[in-house]
């Protein structure tokens, strides 16, 4: 028994020794590369043959050095403060209204402002064109520039000029600022069929106290069933994101625990709230923009059985980071100090981030990814995000619509929009709100009328299917079905074009009206009548059994 006593003391002694020698050759190889890189900055300072900018190249290697890491972690220098405040809090001051770079005009206009706020109140609208901030001209700068003068000090005032191009008339507003914060929830509203609807955009901030108040709401007005919709929801707080699940989850349960190298970063985080329903039908929307508490808290719903996730899979954030990490000259490090595993025990992290020397990314393939179960015995895995229960893609957008939406440079759709709200004081409701034929004939009519053109899918296609035939050898044989065929995609018509795409068009044209007289929530609540995965949601809940099968299934 000594004699195994011994080697086992020995054995640890051992074991020790290597990992002390560990720890000296890592302390050994970062003093050596910080004395390095000390040499070689005061070397390039003292003979470099201009003068350096200290901040401008040492901060290029200090981002350098973060961007061999984890996409998450950042440096915030003393003047970047308040956009890591802003991306902390959501919180900014300023006038609350989106602005963007018209390319035909060449100018900053006004997109949207968001109700409630200063640009909604004083009577900003969309298209207003953006002219001078106080004394400082705006015609000739960027979006970036623009939109930093816009912002301030919440409670300081400035006067804005702008022109309003649907009359022509230049107009002057003084403005103060105030702090901006979008709302956690666009829109919720009754669906019909006892289904209620939440739309909840961030868990910055502190959304679980109007998520509470919206979902006894929706209770009140007779809600039996529950969609959740996270897409494009990014994320934010934990704590948030525990206390919103911990309205269908039993006090007491672990949704998330961190785990990291130094023993502070490992947490565990419990409901402590009793439910309010634990046994309603519940839904979740999600898709590859749903990120880091959404994945959370739909994660956790999926592990849990508590409900179905619907949609594409979702992005695949399983790390956390501390975001105020002091550094020298009030400088902040936000530091990616964990990861997180939701109530199976996977992490759900895509980016393999740590190959390739530490600088290269790629998504986990699903072939390297462990199986987990669920709460009931159905198999879930790590790695790659939340894989949705039932998977339903989005529709894909024509190449005219992604033209005229994004890529136009006649800008036809804005002017039709701007000019269609300058003649209408009011419109109907979102949900009843359509434009009439004449309404399209005529946006039509200003569409071939601004010569707007766009790549069709087809001619590249052609195009590339030609080069294809006269590497193989087979063109000059088909010239004369080639030459057919490239007759028929070049006598393409805009205004058949349109007429073919229309509803899909059209639908675009109304949510842009749309959000000059609703805002956002009413811009969203019209969206929903043509979501189909919100469709499929509604079937799923509305079709006895249906829900239950599907959280039954692949035990």
């Amino acid at each position: 028994m000594k004699q195994k006593i011994y080697t086992l003391s020995l054995l640890l002694l051992m074991i020790q020794g290597m990992q002390a020698q560990d720890v000296k050759n890592h302390n050994l190889e970062v003093a050596k590369n910080i004395e390095i890189f000390n040499a070689i900055y005061k070397n390039l300072d003292l003979m470099y043959v201009d003068t350096l900018n200290a901040s401008e190249v040492i901060g290029t290697g200090i981002n350098a050095m973060l961007r061999s890491l984890d996409p998450y972690t950042e440096y915030y220098p003393e003047e970047k403060q308040k956009d890591l405040k802003m991306l902390m809090t959501g919180k900014y001051a300023g006038i609350g209204a989106l602005v963007r770079y018209n390319q035909k005009l060449k100018r900053v206009v006004i997109e949207e402002p968001y109700a409630g706020m200063p640009a909604a109140e004083i009577g900003l609208k969309k298209g207003d064109i953006i002219l001078q901030i106080d004394d400082t001209v705006m015609t000739d700068k960027s979006v970036s520039y623009v939109s930093e003068h816009l912002r301030g000090d919440a409670g300081s005032t400035f006067v804005l000029k702008i022109e309003r191009p649907s009359t022509g008339k230049k107009m002057t507003f003084k403005i103060t600022r105030r702090s901006i914060k979008m709302p956690e929830i666009t829109y919720y509203g009754m669906r019909g069929n006892g289904i209620g609807y939440i739309n909840l955009n961030t868990f910055t901030g502190e959304p679980a106290k109007p998520m509470r108040r919206a979902f006894l709401d929706l209770k009140k007005q007779g809600a039996t069933k529950l969609i959740l919709d996270l897409r494009g929801n990014g994320g934010g707080s934990l704590a948030e994101c525990v206390d919103i699940a911990n309205m269908w989850i039993p006090k007491g349960v672990t949704l998330v625990e961190t785990k990291g190298k130094l023993r502070r970063a490992n947490s565990e985080y419990k409901t402590r709230l009793e439910p309010i329903d634990t046994v309603m039908p519940l839904v979740i929307l999600v898709n590859e923009e749903t990120a880091s508490a959404s994945e959370i808290v739909s994660g956790s719903v999926q592990d849990l059985d508590r409900g179905i996730i619907i949609g594409t899979r979702t992005y695949g954030k399983g790390l956390v980071q501390i975001p105020n990490v002091e550094v020298p000259y009030n400088g902040n490090l936000k530091l990616t100090t964990s990861k997180y595993y939701i109530p199976s025990g996977r992490c759900i992290q895509a980016i393999n981030y740590k190959h390739g020397g530490g600088g290269y990314r790629e998504h986990v393939p699903d072939s390297l990814t462990r199986v987990f179960y669920t709460k009931s015995g159905r198999e879930v895995r790590d790695g790659g995000g939340i894989k949705p229960d039932v998977e339903v893609k989005p529709d894909t957008m024509a190449n005219i619509t992604l033209y005229l939406d994004r890529l136009d440079s006649t800008e036809v759709v804005h002017d039709y929009v701007v000019d269609y709200i300058a003649k209408h004081s009011s419109i109907a409701s979102p949900k009843e709100f359509h434009l009439t034929d004449a309404d399209y004939e005529a946006f039509k009519e200003r569409v071939v009328k601004a010569g707007f053109t766009y790549d069709q899918v087809s001619k590249k296609q052609y195009d590339e299917l030609v080069k294809v035939a006269k590497f193989e050898g087979y063109y000059e044989e088909a010239r004369a079905e080639f030459e057919a065929l490239k007759a028929k995609i070049d006598h393409h018509d805009i205004s058949h074009d349109l007429d073919f795409h229309r509803e899909e068009i059209q639908h675009m044209i109304e949510q842009d009206i749309i959000s000059a007289y609703y805002y956002q929530a009413g811009q969203l609540e019209a969206a929903l009548e043509h979501d189909k995965t919100l469709k499929e949601a509604e079937r799923i809940l509305n079709t006895p059994g249906e829900y239950e099968r599907v959280l039954s299934a692949q035990k």
